[in-house]
């Protein structure tokens, strides 16, 4: 049983690893400036947006503390939705899930096209800053007042 089982992960595991590979965001996107996580800090110390593209539900449960939500993929990215939470001349550091999440990549090439000329593509994204311990915020629900 074990014999088959090595032999049925020696098949599937290239085949994994060849899909992981596919949907690994890309290092740069032209027109912006890859971060990495002690430089996405130092641009969160400086005052800089950070923006958390991903679905509403991931930001809620957590996100960078102080971040604005964008959904990347929803019909509400467009550059006058980028606009109330940025304007062109300030800094604005786009960030997903980590390496395997394509929103940021995403983002950043679409603020790039649409004029925003201080995008900063956080390619490593919220797990690299939660592992490092940084602010973290959440959605609160109101507290219910009892009758």
């Amino acid at each position: 049983m074990k014999k088959y089982l090595y032999a049925l992960l020696c098949l599937f595991l290239p085949a994994v690893s060849a899909i992981a590979t596919e949907h690994t965001a890309p290092a740069e996107v032209m027109g912006a400036v890859t971060v990495d996580t002690a430089t996405a800090k130092r641009l969160y110390d400086q005052g800089n947006i950070f923006i958390d593209v991903r679905n509403l539900e991931y930001f809620n449960y957590e996100h960078i503390q102080g971040a604005k939500h964008l959904d990347v993929n929803s019909e509400l990215f467009t550059d006058g939705d980028l606009n109330i939470l940025a304007e062109k001349g300030q800094g604005v550091v786009f960030y997903c899930n980590g390496i395997h999440c394509l929103g940021s990549s995403k983002a950043s090439k679409k603020a790039a096209e649409w004029g925003w000329r201080k995008i900063y593509y956080y390619r490593e994204g919220f797990p690299k800053w939660k592992e490092a311990g940084y602010p973290i915020g959440s959605f609160e629900y109101p507290q219910s007042v009892a009758h």
